[in-house]
Formats: C-alpha cells, structure tokens, sequence
C-alpha cells in the first residue's frame, strides 16, 4: 500500500477519525504532531491554508515554497476556502497531493 493509499484510508475514519492535517502527519510517520493539527482542518489552519498542505509544511518547512506549488500546479490554490468554493476540490485529494509532495 502506497502512502497515499494508506492516507486516504485512515482520513476520518473510525477509531481514530482523523482531519485532514492529521492524516497527513499519520501518514508521513509524524504521530507526534496529532494534537497539534487538532484544529487545522476546515479552513482553521493559520492564514487559512489547507489542513493537509500546513501539516506538509510543518513536516518539512525548508520545502514550504515547493509545497506551496505543487498545491497551486495540482490543485489550483493554497488555502481552504478557494479550494473547496472556487475549484471545488475535495479534502481527499488535498490530503493526498500533500503527502506526494513529500516524497
């Protein structure tokens, strides 16, 4: 199982029910940062920007400009609310373009 594979099959759901921010650091081996990203997903990650996409930067903050762009190139934007409102994106795929990214 790929890490995308395994990202997408703990995001939200039981026993853990795991956010988007979450998920990533799960999935990227980070379970020391659960609690901190407790509150990182809808929209409440610090300037708005996606969940998934903060917990990549916080994994690895020297690569925060790729991380950024490979949300922009993929996805067509960096924060919740254009994500979901403008592109119509849906949490899944921002979950797994953040864990690709940091392979």
């Amino acid at each position: 199982m790929t890490r995308e594979e395994y990202a997408l099959s703990i995001f939200r759901r039981p026993p853990r029910h795991l956010n988007c921010a979450q998920t990533v650091c799960a999935a990227m081996g980070r379970e020391d940062l659960l609690d901190a990203m407790k509150n990182c997903n809808v929209g409440k990650a610090p300037g708005g920007t996606c969940g998934a996409l903060y917990a990549a930067i916080t994994i690895s903050p020297s690569r925060e400009e790729a991380l950024r762009d490979a949300f922009t190139e993929t996805l067509g934007a960096t924060t919740c609310a254009q994500l979901k409102a403008t592109h119509g994106v849906p949490c899944p795929h921002c979950v797994t373009t953040a864990v690709r990214a940091l392979r």
